[in-house]
């Protein structure tokens, strides 16, 4: 156990997590910049980026760099300094340090020496579409990035599919059109707002259901980093009383039309919302045909 009071004195120095601006730098607090002038040195995930920063509101703190290539031998580096007596502030290149940036293991090394960890409010992406989203803001679940892998991708995509929070992701815009797919094929239809340059001059939401925006990005021009909201699933089923795994799609259709006396069509679409699936996706597997063949049927 490990109790921190943060602004008692002591002879080793202060770990501040400084969040920055996510692209509009009137978003920078006067607490942000005074940390940043007055600590002995500045962690940055890119120092070419924090540069800019620093140029901009005349902080002539040296930096080191800290990222996810050197983050075990420069946060040996740092937690000495620290153990020193010197006062150090983290940043990554846009909003808090740690979420989807480095930070996450200098905070563990650092507490692990008994190091105090000041954290300080800001600017953070995913908060900022979720409140603008127009998607129930709580509760909600940040994933961050989707895996890379197709294989890995879908797993976690089956694993979300089941929860009632509302979803937050981060995509880039050349995978943003895949990520997309791979969301309606594994959640089915649901309410989506894409969230893109947020605080820049571009800043835009894309809201709909998850059809209609993948329809927008087949003729969109897919630029800026993007924050995906996802509405949770509203018909969760508790898997302690009832599970599917036990039923192919097809036994599942026919179990549900033999239990609440259901045309196949009624059935495939009861099946696709207790699974959290693409209605599609059933019906495919139902009538043994290509998922592809589905999009002729309006499906």
């Amino acid at each position: 156990m490990q109790t921190q009071q943060s602004f008692q004195p002591s002879d080793a120095g202060k770990l501040y997590l400084v969040p920055t601006p996510i692209g509009n730098l009137e978003d920078m607090t006067f607490r942000a910049i005074k940390i940043l002038k007055e600590v002995d040195a500045i962690a940055a995930e890119d120092t070419r980026n924090t540069i800019k920063l620093l140029n901009h509101f005349e902080i002539k703190t040296p930096m080191v760099s800290y990222h996810e290539h050197n983050k075990r031998t420069r946060g040996d580096e740092l937690v000495q300094r620290l153990l020193a007596g010197e006062n150090i502030a983290q940043v990554s290149d846009a909003g808090m340090p740690s979420i989807s940036d480095p930070g996450h293991e200098l905070v563990l090394a650092a507490t692990a020496v008994g190091i105090t960890v000041v954290p300080l409010p800001g600017a953070n992406a995913a908060l900022t579409a979720l409140i603008s989203s127009g998607i129930t803001p709580q509760p909600f679940l940040f994933y961050g990035f989707i895996s890379r892998s197709k294989k890995e991708r879908q797993e976690e995509i089956e694993k979300l599919a089941k929860k009632p929070e509302t979803l937050l992701f981060y995509e880039s815009p050349h995978r943003l059109k895949e990520t997309l797919n791979a969301l309606y094929k594994g959640m089915g239809n649901r309410q989506i707002t894409l969230c893109r340059e947020l605080t820049k001059r571009y800043e835009e939401f894309i809201r709909g259901t998850i059809e209609e925006i993948i329809e927008w990005a087949k003729t969109s021009e897919i630029r800026g980093e993007f924050v995906i909201v996802v509405a949770g699933n509203d018909h969760v089923v508790d898997e302690d009383v009832i599970t599917f795994d036990h039923l192919s799609l097809k036994e599942h259709v026919e179990e549900v039309m033999a239990q609440q006396n259901l045309t196949s069509k009624q059935a495939i679409k009861e099946v696709a919302v207790l699974r959290g699936i693409a209605k599609r996706e059933v019906y495919a597997e139902y009538h043994d045909i290509d998922e592809s063949e589905t999009s002729s049927l309006g499906l």
